[in-house]
């Protein structure tokens, strides 16, 4: 089936293939800011938004070094510490995320400094209302396809804010974006399966609820694994990391429910820190027998930066050949969307 490109053509409609076969092309987008983009002292960071939009705030907590305190927010209220030296940063796609909108709200009661990150929407005319800061992400089949779109407007927007040092994020950037690109062309469409490791993957899955775990460093594409797997893939899976794992979900495995209808998968970095690396041997062996053998993807790149893009894209490739196995269209998220109107009721 996944070598059948008649059938994928029919059920990936929007092609979400091709999609994420040229996100790193989006680390090279370049953003201006619009707006007053002077900004007094600030002390402290927080980012707020939901899902996906949260997402490219998590890849800043693992890379670049920020140097100041950086907190993101994935619900209606800010922090009580929030005060005229904050900068909130406010990101969504849609311009509509009633969480983020509410953040927004608060941060202006507070006295915050403010930016945006958005496609259009409230989000939009607020800040051509009020003069914020604003960054004006590409049109996309969906906000989850835009994260690294996202990324690169954040680290913008830290850049305009002094806190991260731009001539060696630029070249990183560069560097991770030409490896992330050759990288991808070995999950294509047209890879067969006994060369593609993202179909191979993705066969494994069918029919079991995913659990995938990583260390810290790992922990925004191992998020993104689950986003993927919940939206592309329709497709129920969690995430979580170590160590924090094994100080009480590790104990949960070893009884009930003794069939466990689950697939774990290990996404494993050489750049943890050692003794996460040994964690995860250690669980491995001694939950053996105790839970499903874990699928163990091992982060390629030089740089905990294209170990993290590596490892997200080919999330995004293994989630959407699991939509296809299931014999679904990955890009619409439709209950989302009736969700929404339910909560205007």
């Amino acid at each position: 089936m996944l070598d059948d490109l008649a059938y994928i053509n029919e059920r990936d409609v929007q092609d979400a293939l091709g999609t994420v076969e040229k996100q790193a092309q989006q680390l090279q987008e370049s953003f201006s800011l619009s707006g007053h983009t002077g900004l007094q002292q600030i002390n402290s960071i927080v980012y707020a938004a939901m899902g996906g939009s949260a997402l490219a705030a998590l890849l800043a907590g693992s890379w670049p070094p920020i140097s100041l305190p950086f907190t993101v927010i994935r619900n209606y209220d800010l922090p009580a510490a929030v005060n005229e030296r904050t900068l909130v940063i406010c990101s969504s796609y849609s311009g509509n995320t009633e969480e983020t909108l509410s953040a927004l709200s608060e941060a202006e009661k507070k006295g915050a400094q403010i930016a945006i990150i958005t496609g259009g929407g409230k989000l939009q005319k607020i800040a051509e209302d009020k003069g914020y800061p604003c960054i004006i992400l590409p049109k996309a089949v969906q906000p989850r396809y835009t994260v690294l779109s996202n990324y690169k407007a954040l680290l913008t927007i830290l850049e305009m804010a002094g806190v991260i040092v731009p001539n060696s994020v630029v070249a990183d950037i560069e560097a991770a974006a030409a490896f992330l690109a050759r990288e991808t062309v070995r999950w294509r469409a047209d890879v067969p399966i006994k060369d593609n490791p993202a179909k191979q993957i993705a066969q494994e899955l069918m029919g079991k609820s995913i659990v995938i775990y990583s260390g810290p460093k790992l922990f925004p594409a191992a998020y993104k694994w689950k986003i993927s797997f919940n939206e592309n893939a329709k497709h129920i899976a969690w995430a979580n990391q170590l160590p924090e794992f094994n100080h009480n979900e590790f104990i949960g495995w070893s009884k009930q429910p003794t069939n466990k209808p689950y697939v774990v998968i290990d996404l494993r970095s050489t750049l943890e820190h050692p003794r996460v690396q040994k964690r995860f041997d250690v669980s491995t062996k001694l939950l053996s027998g105790m839970r499903p053998d874990p699928i163990v993807v091992q982060a390629q790149g030089e740089t905990i930066l294209q170990q993290i893009l590596w490892t997200s894209a080919l999330g995004d490739f293994v989630s959407i050949y699991l939509a296809l196995l299931n014999g679904l269209n990955p890009a619409p998220v439709d209950l989302v969307e009736k969700f929404k109107k339910e909560l205007e009721l």
